[in-house]
């Protein structure tokens, strides 16, 4: 049938669902207490946005459109929980650049020497720069982590490499 006979609203295409933050394959799902908690959150918000989306019955197709867009990201969301393995940031080493570490950076090579950088390793739905909670599989945090307090790290941010030393870890 030619194009000329069907409405636009006969072609509803699926909507697309924003996907959970990449966490890259075979990498097991680290997350805090907190980041749990968080994630929980989320769901339970969805979930409530969910019904009251099932409950408005205004317009079918938008009404719809949004049930699918909430079950697809209520199926991803749960997914991501259920292969969440928690860390619990108390029992890490506190001598060592862990799961759930503070650290504090200073570079003492190459960049700006004495410039310090602080920032929390989290798992990656946790993940907010603003916050200065960064995801344990970005490229600094895999950089440092091992390393031991004093201990210096080459980190390569960039062009350039700079060795920075680690000034400071805590664990909240």
């Amino acid at each position: 049938m030619s194009r000329g006979f069907t409405k636009e609203d006969d072609a509803q295409t699926p909507p697309i669902i924003p996907p959970r933050a990449a966490l890259p394959p075979g990498t097991p799902n680290y997350v805090t207490p907190v980041g749990l908690e968080q994630l929980r959150a989320e769901l339970a918000t969805l979930e409530a946005e969910r019904a009251q989306a099932e409950a408005n019955r205004d317009n079918d197709t938008d009404r719809t459109h949004r049930l699918s867009l909430y079950n697809g990201r209520i199926a991803l969301l749960t997914e991501r929980i259920g292969s969440a393995k928690v860390v619990d940031p108390a029992g890490q080493p506190t001598k060592e650049v862990r799961f759930g570490a503070t650290v504090q950076l200073r570079t003492v090579r190459g960049g700006k020497v004495g410039f310090e950088r602080k920032f929390t390793i989290v798992g990656v739905d946790e993940a907010d720069i603003a916050e200065g909670k960064v995801a344990f599989v970005a490229p600094i945090a895999r950089a440092v982590q091992g390393a031991k307090l004093k201990q210096q790290v080459p980190l390569k941010l960039g062009p350039q490499e700079e060795v920075v030393e680690v000034a400071e870890i805590e664990y909240v």
